[in-house]
């Protein structure tokens, strides 16, 4: 029951979220030059990949103020065991089916209207797109959330950082350039849905860029281990 209702409540929120969209465009024709059914292929990569992160990583929310805090992180240290790997073993995050469901069928809906023939190959790269794009979530609160080692508890930060991710949800053509080269170059969440989507659609302009997406996850994803290793280094424990 309390998977169904994890299940339940995520699918509603993430409803909730296409519904102002079809709102908008039940007023204007396009936005920046972008159709109702592009963007909705945008904001189902973005929910596809986030569950990737949601299922599997989610306890990276937790390392401050369920681990650090309270001094449950040292016993994890004392085990023959990658800490890393432990810590995010220690949690499957069940809700984040239902944004895994609600991705793919954002997806097949927005499919069929972006005009191009879909064949193994296309499926094969979107599948290797959402893989990357949920990593890319993954190294950047994994990034963040290390913090915790200096400050004993990121999580103010990581819910900040995360919460531009939601940008990431539309095309980032219609963000202030600084905007988007921040989205893009500094905190990659752009990586997550624009680009991957826009490889999709014909005249977008992001074809060859959108390639890059694979790279950033595989460079994100090392940059971020590194940064934890070194927090790693740099723990002490609070004594709880």
């Amino acid at each position: 029951m309390d998977f169904l209702l994890g299940v339940l409540s995520v699918m509603l929120q993430q409803f909730a979220g296409i519904f102002f969209v079809k709102i908008v465009f039940d007023h204007i024709h396009a936005l920046n030059g972008w159709t109702f059914y592009e963007i909705l292929f945008i904001y189902g990569i973005a929910a596809t990949g986030r569950s990737i992160h949601h299922i599997f990583f989610d306890n990276l929310w937790t390392l401050g103020w369920q681990y650090i805090r309270p001094g449950k992180f040292d016993r994890l240290l004392i085990r023959p065991i990658n800490p890393l790997f432990h810590f995010i073993a220690d949690r499957l995050q069940q809700d984040g089916f239902g944004q895994l469901f609600i991705g793919i069928i954002v997806i097949s809906t927005a499919m069929p209207h972006l005009g191009i023939s879909w064949g193994v190959l296309e499926f094969f790269i979107l599948v290797v797109m959402i893989i990357a794009s949920g990593f890319i979530f993954v190294a950047i609160n994994l990034f963040f959330a290390t913090l915790s080692f200096w400050m004993v508890d990121s999580l103010p930060i990581v819910w900040t950082i995360f919460n531009l991710s939601d940008f990431a949800r539309y095309p980032l053509t219609i963000y202030h350039k600084g905007i988007r080269h921040f989205l893009t170059w500094i905190v990659p969440y752009g990586f997550t849905a624009f680009y991957p989507a826009a490889y999709f659609i014909e005249g977008s302009g992001f074809e060859k860029l959108a390639l890059l997406t694979p790279v950033v996850a595989i460079v994100s994803c090392i940059i971020a281990y590194w940064f934890w290793n070194r927090g790693l280094r740099a723990f002490t424990s609070t004594g709880s």
